[in-house]
């Protein structure tokens, strides 16, 4: 029982620190490019960021996102939810790494219709970038980066697909309000 309480009070305190540092929650948007893709295309989504201390904080978001291969038989549909370390060594400016869990849909229309069944799959990936953080009066921060995935997707039964790449770049912008 004591380490219940224990651990419940360590989560409150921690939550407080958190707070008193600076949470935000708000939008994204973005554009997004894999290797392979026919194109690049937009992204969006909504953050949580909390700062643990000056140099430290954390993001949790989800996104949406929609690409395509094949001359467009082919539409990959995910909903990241990613995790991202941020380290600031000046108060504006931050790195980031993390990983993201990708629930992906592959949407097989066209010439591949027939041949492939529709599906839905969970990987894994991650992340590295950097970017800018400036305050915009009282608790509002805008925050912009741009960030390389690691994701390899698996087109595992179309043929002549094993080289294709999925791993992608992006580059978004967060409006967060401070709570």
């Amino acid at each position: 029982m004591i380490r219940y309480i224990t651990f419940i009070m360590m989560i409150l305190l921690l939550a407080s620190l958190a707070i008193a540092q600076g949470l935000g929650i708000g939008p994204q948007a973005g554009y997004f490019k894999s290797e392979d893709a026919e194109k690049g295309e937009w992204m969006f989504g909504g953050a949580m960021r909390i700062k643990l201390s000056p140099a430290l904080g954390v993001e949790g978001a989800i996104n949406y996102r929609q690409e395509k291969y094949f001359d467009g038989d082919l539409k990959v549909k995910s909903w990241p939810i990613l995790v991202t370390g941020l380290i600031y060594p000046l108060p504006i400016i931050y790195g980031a790494i993390g990983a993201g869990w990708y629930n992906t849909t592959f949407d097989y229309s066209g010439s591949l219709e027939n041949v492939i069944e529709d599906e839905t799959t969970q990987d894994f990936g991650w992340h590295f970038g950097g970017g800018l953080e400036l305050p915009l009066g009282g608790k509002t921060r805008l925050a912009g980066d741009i960030r390389y995935v690691f994701l390899n997707y698996d087109f595992k039964e179309i043929p002549g697909s094993r080289e294709l790449k999925s791993d992608f770049y992006m580059i978004e912008i967060g409006l967060f309000f401070g709570l």
